[in-house]
């Protein structure tokens, strides 16, 4: 069947390129947040990689997505019709992608402008210590990053946003007491139970899509027997 040939074609190059670069599968799924049961299931083409992870692949071996669809085997140039539609899908996630990336930086810009106009109208009114607005800044633009990556189903990136938040949140709470006359550094150690959460937390979803992949296989292995 045409969709089988296309996973074995899409593992192939998975591993193809993976040994290239001297990776491990631990490693490569390392880099794209998940679990190497999954890229091992990839390389075997028992399962195929959704658009989003076909994108963060290809950008984590150097190669486009084309080659990673393209048949190892044959001419450059010979495509089926799947490889064809893949392919244009493929393109337009790429443009949502960029468009994606745009709505983050304005995003960002736009955080930065509003602690920028806090300060200058804190410093205009005499206001002491009105510099804090860009400390608060930090967590504040993280939150924005998660609420949009989260709204776009794109959680890779999450994990490092939300350890922004813990430690820009402690950050700007220690000198805020520190302008206020209490050097209370030790709330600064909060953020470590906070850090240490937050790695679990996201570790135990890495490696989910694997285990409920092998639970399904599992189940289809016995209604077969």
């Amino acid at each position: 069947m045409e969709d089988e040939k296309l996973k074995r074609q899409i593992g192939k190059n998975i591993a193809l390129f993976r040994k290239k670069l001297g990776l491990t599968q631990a490693g490569l799924a390392e880099k794209i947040n998940y679990s190497d049961k999954a890229v091992s299931k990839w390389e075997r083409g028992e399962s195929v990689p959704d658009v989003l992870t076909m994108v963060a692949l290809a950008e984590q071996l150097g190669v486009t997505v084309d080659v990673l669809l393209s048949d190892p085997d044959a001419l450059p140039k010979e495509t089926g019709p799947v490889q064809q539609a893949m392919g244009q899908v493929v393109e337009k996630t790429l443009k949502r992608k960029a468009d994606k990336r745009i709505i983050l930086g304005l995003s960002s810009v736009l955080v930065w402008f509003v602690a920028l106009l806090l300060y200058v109208i804190f410093a205009s009114l005499d206001i002491p210590n009105s510099w804090l607005a860009f400390s608060y800044a930090i967590p504040a633009n993280a939150i924005v990053g998660v609420c949009l990556r989260s709204a776009w189903h794109d959680y890779r990136s999450n994990q490092f946003l939300i350890s922004a938040i813990v430690w820009g949140s402690l950050l700007s709470l220690y000198l805020t007491l520190r302008v206020l006359g209490l050097d209370v550094w030790r709330v600064l150690l909060l953020g470590i139970p906070g850090q240490l959460a937050i790695l679990l937390w996201f570790r135990m979803f890495r490696t989910a899509p694997s285990t409920e992949t092998d639970n399904g296989q599992k189940g289809t292995e016995k209604t077969n027997s």
